[in-house]
This record gives C-alpha cells, sequence and structure tokens, in this order.
C-alpha cells in the first residue's frame, strides 16, 4: 500500500516508521525545515518538505498512486482541505485528525464521499479513553480491550513480591489446566541481567521461560480471570475514588467529564487564570485550582498525598514528570508506603521512558501510540479482517484482533496446523460472545475473533493467513 502522511509531530513519525517497516511505501510531508531534516535522516520514508495543503507537494509526495492520506497536522482545517484534495485526485481512503468540536460535525463528515472510507481521530480523545482503562486496572502499564470486552490483554511490571515471580510458564500452564484463563504472551527483560542500563528485549515466551523481577508481561485472559491475572501479577489494588488532574487541556476536562459520571471525586490544576475559569464554570462538580503543577505549596493545597491517582497531562513533559515524581513522594510520606499513590503521566519524547522506569513512574501514555492504533487499525482493516489492533510504548509487540470470514483459509483448521512465524502467538478465540485461551488443538471457525501477539515484523505474515 502507498500511504502519505502529512504532518511529520509526535503522530505522523509514529505512525511512519510504524508502516514503512511492514511492507508499506510510505511519503511523509513536513513544513518544518529542522523537522525535516531529522526525519530525513532517521526514517526510511520518503521525505517531502513542504505543506500538504500544496497541490504541488502532493504530486510531489506521489499523490497519483497513493492509496491513502493520513493528515495528522496540529492544524485541523490543514487536514481536512489536504484529505479533500487527495480525494479529489482519485485517493480512496483518508484519516484526518481533528480536535474541534464545531468541524466533527455531520455536515463536514459528508464533504467525504464514503464514510466507511474516511476516519476521524483526536488524539486527546484516545488519550482519555486510555487513562480511563488504566484507571479500571490500577497497577497495570496498559490495557487494551478486545472482542468487544471479552478478552483482555494487560501490560505490568513484575514486583518482587508477585506470586508470579520464579515460576516456569511450563508449571504455571499445568496449574491451568484443563481450561487456560489466561496465557503470558510475551515477555520484555533487560537483555543483560546483570546490566539495568542494557536494552531490553521483548520475545514471545516458552514453556522452558522463568518470570523473573522486574519482568514487563503482556497477559492475554479472559475478562472474567482479571482478578486472579492482577493477583498473580502482584498488582492488584481497589478502584480510586480520589483524582487529581494536573493540567486543564482538552485531555483533562473530557477526563473529568468521564469520571465525575463514575462517582469519583476530582479536582484540577491548572496554570492559565482564563482557562481555570472556564473549567470551573463548565464543570460544576468539579474543584478547580490556578496554579502551577511543579509548586510544591500548590501541590500540597490540592492534597496531592491524600489522593488516589494523580495524572499529568500538560504538554510539558518535564513538568509531567516532576509532578508525577512529587506526587508519588508525597503520598509515600502520608501513607506510609511506596507505591500507595497511582501516577500516570502523559509523554510526547519517548527519550523520557528510560527515567520514568527509573524513579518507577506508574504508568506512561502518549499521544502517539493512543491515535496510531486507530490508523494501524484502519489500514490493516484493507488487507484483512482486522477489528482491532494496540501497540506500545515499551515492549516490541502488537496486538491484533481479525475476524474470520467464511471464505477464510485459516477456518477448519487447528492452530497448530497455521504454522505461525515464531514471534507470533494465537492467545484467545472468542466464538458466540465466550472466550477461550487458544491452544495448539484449538480449531478455528467462521465468524470467530481472534487475538493474536505478534512482533511487528511478524505482522504482514500473520494478517495474510486471516486476509
Amino acid at each position: 500500500m502507498y500511504i502519505i502522511v502529512v504532518g511529520a509531530g509526535e503522530v505522523g513519525s509514529y505512525v511512519a516508521e510504524r508502516l514503512s517497516g511492514q511492507e508499506h511505501d510510505i511519503a511523509l510531508i513536513e513544513v518544518d525545515p529542522a523537522r525535516f531534516r531529522e526525519i530525513d535522516k532517521d526514517l526510511d520514508v520518503l521525505a517531502v518538505r513542504g505543506s500538504g495543503t500544496d497541490p504541488g507537494c502532493l504530486k510531489q509526495a506521489g499523490l497519483d498512486k497513493a492509496d491513502l492520506l493520513v493528515a495528522v497536522t496540529a492544524n485541523d482545517e490543514a487536514n481536512l482541505l489536504s484529505a479533500l484534495l487527495a480525494r479529489q485526485a482519485g485517493v480512496k481512503k483518508t484519516i484526518v485528525r481533528v480536535e474541534s468540536r464545531r468541524l466533527r460535525r455531520p455536515e463536514v463528515n459528508s464533504l467525504f464521499k464514503g464514510v466507511a472510507d474516511h476516519l476521524v481521530i483526536d488524539p486527546d480523545e484516545e488519550v482519555a479513553e486510555q487513562v480511563l482503562k488504566l484507571m479500571e486496572y490500577p497497577g497495570a502499564l496498559d490495557v487494551a480491550r478486545m472482542a468487544g470486552g471479552e478478552v483482555v490483554v494487560i501490560g505490568a511490571r513484575l514486583p518482587a513480591h508477585a506470586p508470579l515471580v520464579g515460576v516456569t510458564l511450563g508449571a504455571l500452564g499445568r496449574d491451568l489446566e484443563p481450561d487456560w484463563d489466561f496465557i503470558v504472551g510475551s515477555i520484555t527483560r533487560q537483555a543483560d541481567a546483570h546490566d539495568h542500563s542494557s536494552k531490553e528485549m521483548t520475545f514471545i515466551p516458552r514453556a522452558d521461560a522463568v518470570l523473573v523481577e522486574g519482568d514487563l508481561l503482556r497477559i492475554i485472559c479472559k475478562h472474567r480471570a482479571l482478578k486472579d491475572v492482577t493477583h498473580r501479577l502482584g498488582i492488584a489494588r481497589d478502584m480510586p475514588t480520589r483524582a487529581l488532574l494536573l493540567g486543564g487541556g482538552r485531555t483533562a476536562q473530557m477526563l473529568s467529564e468521564a469520571l465525575i459520571d463514575r462517582g469519583i471525586d476530582v479536582a484540577i490544576i491548572e496554570l492559565d487564570e482564563r482557562r481555570a475559569e472556564e473549567l470551573a464554570a463548565e464543570l460544576p462538580r468539579t474543584l478547580v485550582f490556578r496554579g502551577d503543577i511543579v509548586d510544591a505549596d500548590m501541590l500540597e493545597e490540592a492534597d496531592v498525598g491524600g489522593q488516589d491517582v494523580v495524572i499529568a497531562l500538560t504538554g510539558e513533559d518535564d513538568s509531567n514528570v516532576l509532578a508525577c515524581l512529587y506526587a508519588q513522594a508525597a503520598g509515600a510520606i502520608r501513607n506510609g508506603t511506596d507505591g500507595a499513590l497511582k501516577t500516570i503521566a502523559v509523554v510526547h519524547r519517548l527519550k523520557l521512558l528510560d527515567l520514568l522506569e527509573t524513579h518507577q513512574v506508574g504508568a506512561t501514555l502518549s499521544p502517539r501510540t493512543a491515535t496510531a492504533n486507530s490508523v494501524l487499525r484502519f489500514v490493516r482493516g484493507d488487507v484483512g479482517t482486522v477489528a482491532a489492533v494496540a501497540t506500545y510504548l515499551q515492549g516490541d509487540v502488537e496486538i491484533l484482533e481479525f475476524a474470520v470470514s467464511d471464505s477464510c483459509p485459516c477456518a477448519g483448521s487447528t492452530v497448530a496446523e497455521l504454522h505461525m512465524p515464531h514471534d507470533s502467538l494465537i492467545g484467545a478465540i472468542v466464538r458466540d460472545g465466550k472466550a477461550q485461551i487458544a491452544r495448539g488443538r484449538s480449531t478455528l471457525r467462521a465468524r470467530d475473533h481472534v487475538v493474536v501477539l505478534a512482533k511487528p515484523e511478524s505482522v504482514d505474515r500473520v494478517t495474510a493467513l486471516f486476509a
């Protein structure tokens, strides 16, 4: 597939990098000269300097042969115009990033013929939804629901006290017989166990693998098994009742509304006086403070140490990280136990991930992965019946949900007979709304939904099996 990505910011560059490594031809358009030089040097794509609203620039990017245009700049109007120019030139599929509510109306969508071939995404909304998932499963680093929620893929690092530490997967399998409720899909750990600065490696484990402290596991489980899984991971906790949001942008406002509806007490700290007044007027059930999120006195006034969860949502990564570190320290002092207060930080610079891991900041989210999952699902759906996709900041794997069609060659085959790539795993099968953990003897049928974990380099081969 030939894909043009307009905008090489955090979302566009991440999407381009993911897709270029999976047998897609990518052209990436960027107007900023400094950013253009970076992508031209770092990414294996056709880099074009200019604007996605310039027909000449689009032509240079190969508009005449494009199958899909993805417009994800920070300018809503520019994204829409780029997509309209692409449609006019014959491009059949378009994806646009639109944050403004006034531009997310049916009248605007009607400009694009074929709604099924046009996707509108909003990074703020995507991030808010991801935060809600993490709050439903406190202690997890990431959560992905598949097959209508019947299957959950949960990611977490093993603390020293976790019951799974020291267990081999073979012994775990024998303990789960005969009807498994979950399976360990992948392990991410230090390449050198004695060198904590060494690069992490991700692999699909076999029966002889031993789980150790610090492993980042991705576990595919039935929804009913979540309580058991979180207990084995050593992360089982109560649902939070108090939340402090640091930063009062669109994401915070959407998140506050959703949390209030769930009966959670919410407070927001916002630096801008005018924006703080707007939030106070629009969110009457939310306590709004005006101040700096890295001001210790301000955090104490907001009772940071007495919160169940603190979520840093500003566009400033440094402030988000510092505020989360302070919140965790305050929570430990108040409650007398490390980790009693959960923190979630939104980060834009992925180079900060190592710092966050070192200081054990709870969970991290990025607009780039939250948005990329929607884009990748849309792209992959063109070559196979892909119902959902999840990618991650940490751990080099993807989760894909396939809907098995009547004409799919895999229908009627057992999992063992599919000869899946070595670095992939069929984790679960959902049939008639009921989930089962896949085994070698499990048979696939038409209309099944199949949840697969795969390393990025195997995604195309896996997708071909379900095409």
